[in-house]
């Protein structure tokens, strides 16, 4: 089963992914953690990332593409995989389509994890990360027994600077207007199913285990 998951930050994607990993049994590849890890093992493309990241600039779409393309190129996405975080361009998706024509594999389906701002705004700003083993809290969704301290460690919870309410509003702005072009593009495929985001968690895995059986709505 190869899956591409989309939905606007906050949307619940990784959780998401993380359950339909336990039923399938298929890697999950999130941008974020391929981009680390290629930077890590020291690559040549995640040495060329690591320059853009290191000045704050956006890496360009033909280092992501091969990064993309580097892992999903491995053995344990021989079977499906869950894609996370890209394409986010018109020009990602096209790339995206020619590397997947080399590797002899195609998508089965695209499922988009929507909700409403107010909602993803809510979700953001009240998550708080752990200083010390990064584990994830929310001050109203998942809070820690005592206020502003890990339950794991003890550490000190803070909160990211990309999920404060003026940065998290622009983050969801530039998700809106790069991705509404893919919306069309990948409906127009017959690969497109939309969810809604706002219902439970066990409520909207439901709702995409039925889209990857055919069920769009």
């Amino acid at each position: 089963m190869y899956i591409l998951l989309m939905g606007p930050p906050g949307a619940g994607k990784g959780t998401q992914a993380a359950k339909l990993v336990d039923r399938f049994s298929i890697p999950h590849i999130s941008t974020g953690d391929i981009f680390r890890a290629a930077v890590k093992e020291g690559t040549e493309l995640g040495r060329q990332a690591k320059k853009f990241m290191d000045s704050g600039q956006l890496v360009p779409d033909s280092v992501t593409i091969g990064i993309v393309k580097e892992r999903l190129a491995k053995s344990d996405c021989q079977s499906g995989f869950i894609l996370d975080g890209f394409p986010r361009t018109l020009e990602q998706a096209t790339a995206l389509d020619a590397t997947l024509g080399e590797l002899g594999v195609k998508l089965d389906r695209v499922v988009n994890i929507t909700a409403t701002d107010n909602e993803l705004v809510r979700r953001i700003t009240g998550r708080r990360i752990c200083k010390g083993c990064s584990a994830t809290y929310h001050v109203t969704l998942n809070s820690p027994t005592v206020s502003g301290k890990c339950d794991k460690c003890g550490g000190e919870l803070f909160q990211r600077a990309d999920d404060q309410e003026e940065t998290v509003i622009k983050r969801l702005n530039v998700y809106q207007v790069q991705t509404e072009p893919l919306i069309g593009y990948y409906r127009s495929k017959g690969l497109y199913a939309e969810i809604d985001g706002l219902q439970s968690i066990d409520k909207v895995l439901e709702k995409v285990i039925d889209s990857l059986r055919g069920d769009r709505t």
